[in-house]
Formats: structure tokens, sequence, C-alpha cells
């Protein structure tokens, strides 16, 4: 929407639409009421921390009283710029490296606030502000890419040597249960071998396990040795 100021003997009053001047009698200037933006341009700032960065910004404002816009000061537009500009320096000064990469909406937020006050005797309302890009030197970007990477590799290197930790004690606990199971055969062993009817026992218990399957066809050896008992017996006469 465009608001038309006429000026009549040092009186100021705003229309908008369609109206009519008289000529070498009034004066009007056009004004803008729409949102508008602007780029700050990139600013070299040095942080509460000692590093140097570049960062630029988006303005979006609006002229909310078209007659204070132009009586109080001269180009409102203009002026907000460089006010932009001068306040992201001041309030970028205060913050640390970490918070400017962190907290990029809370500076947005403040720079907003700040704006907003400063220009509202111009007639001008801020309606937001968006921090762009945050850009650091060549050298810094360089040190941290390798702190980070020494980083990874310090990750890396712990997680290994705790899969290193893990796999030897999973062994040490598989060796405990092989040695564990070695003691139990060779004491079953033991039994069995000083007892010659519990082997037989057992082939027994094999075979009639193996006999449970279903729909299968199993063919195995029967030791002669079993059998010796019943052919030594003498067979009873009838």
């Amino acid at each position: 929407m465009i608001a038309y100021i006429r000026v009549l003997f040092n009186c100021w009053s705003v229309f908008t639409g369609i109206f009519f001047i008289i000529p070498c009698i009034d004066t009007y200037r056009k004004v803008d009421l729409r949102v508008l933006s602007f780029e700050v341009p990139p600013q070299e700032i040095l942080s509460k921390d000692s590093v140097t960065v570049a960062v630029d910004a988006v303005v979006y404002f609006r002229i909310s009283n078209a007659t204070i816009s132009v009586t109080n000061v001269e180009d409102a537009a203009r002026s907000t710029k460089l006010l932009a500009q001068t306040t992201l320096r001041n309030i970028l000064g205060t913050k640390t490296l970490a918070e400017m990469l962190s907290d990029r909406e809370a500076i947005s937020h403040q720079m907003q606030t700040t704006l907003d006050e400063a220009t509202e005797p111009w007639g001008v309302k801020v309606e937001r502000v968006e921090v762009k890009d945050v850009r650091l030197p060549v050298q810094l970007q360089r040190a941290m890419a390798a702190e980070a990477e020494a980083a990874r590799e310090a990750r890396a290197k712990f997680l290994m040597n705790s899969a290193i930790v893990i796999i030897t004690f999973a062994k040490v606990i598989v060796a405990e249960g092989e040695q564990k199971a070695s003691r139990a055969l060779k004491e079953a062993a033991e039994v069995i071998a000083q007892s010659p009817s519990a082997l037989q026992l057992r082939y027994l218990q094999t075979l009639n396990s193996i006999s449970a399957e279903k729909n299968s066809t199993i063919i195995f050896p029967f030791p002669i040795d079993l059998l010796s008992a019943f052919l030594q017996r003498p067979i009873p006469k009838t």
C-alpha cells in the first residue's frame, strides 16, 4: 500500500488512494507501507574471545507511521540500514565464537528488539532480523578441522580398544566353558570305563532317541560286543 503525505503551510496530512493537490501550493511525498528488506553487508567483527569473523544479516522492516518517517528523519530506510550495521557489530562484539555459531536465533531476536526500539521514533517497525552466515578465517577453519579429525580418530581408537577388550573377555569365557566341558567329559569317561554296562546303557539310550525321529530311515551298525553276553548264555532246553 502507498501513502501520500500532503504538505500545506507546514501542515502534514496522510492520504491513501486517489486525491488532488493544488499546483504550486501543495507538495507530496510517496511512502511505501509494505514490508521491505535489505541486506547488511559482511561486517568484520572481533568476538569476545578475540576471533575475527565476518557476519552478514538480512533485516525486514516496514513504515508504521508515514508522517513521522518523513518529518523525523531524512531517509528512514537508509538510516535503518546504517543503524543495523552498527547494531550487528555491537551485539556480536559481546559474544564468543561458540555463541555466534550456536545461538543465531537468540542473536537475531536481540538485534531485532534493539533495532525496533531505536527506529520507533522514525516511524519504522523492524519485523524480523536473520543472521545469514558467520565466516571464519581460513587458518581457524583448518585448525577446527584438524581438531575434529583428531577427536574422530581418538573416538575410533577408543571404540576399537573397547571391542578388543570385549572380544578377549568373550574368548576367556569360551575357554573356561570348554575347560569345564572337557572336565565333565573326562569324568564321564572315567565313570563309563569303570562300568561297561554303563556304556551299553548309554548306547541304548542313543538308539532310543534316534528311533523317536519321524519320517526318516536310519541305518546304524550294532556292535557285536553288546551281543556277546547274549551269545555266551546257554540256550535253555525245551
